[in-house]
């Protein structure tokens, strides 16, 4: 088994993970980092100015080994369309 960090950015916050997770393969540690992306960005995404969320994926040399990104784009129409008419 081979340990991987998971080092996370949301807009300008980093965390960096210094203690990681066991796993038996890297499909196995980024298929974690894909499920945490995905729950972090459900999370705080819609909540505050951050649009973006990053996870990391660091060796146990911590070398970086992959990259999981979760963003969300919001346009609104402006100006806001007139109900039809009946």
């Amino acid at each position: 088994m081979s340990r991987y960090f998971f080092d996370t950015r949301e807009g300008h916050k980093f965390t960096p993970d210094d203690v990681g997770l066991e796993f038996d393969s890297l499909d196995a540690a980024e298929h974690a980092a894909a499920c945490a992306a995905a729950e972090m960005g459900r999370d705080q995404l819609p909540k505050g100015d951050s649009r973006e969320v990053t996870v990391e994926v660091k060796n146990e040399h911590r070398q970086r080994v992959l990259t999981v990104t979760v963003s969300m784009e919001i346009h609104r129409v402006d100006p806001e369309p007139l109900p039809p008419r009946a």
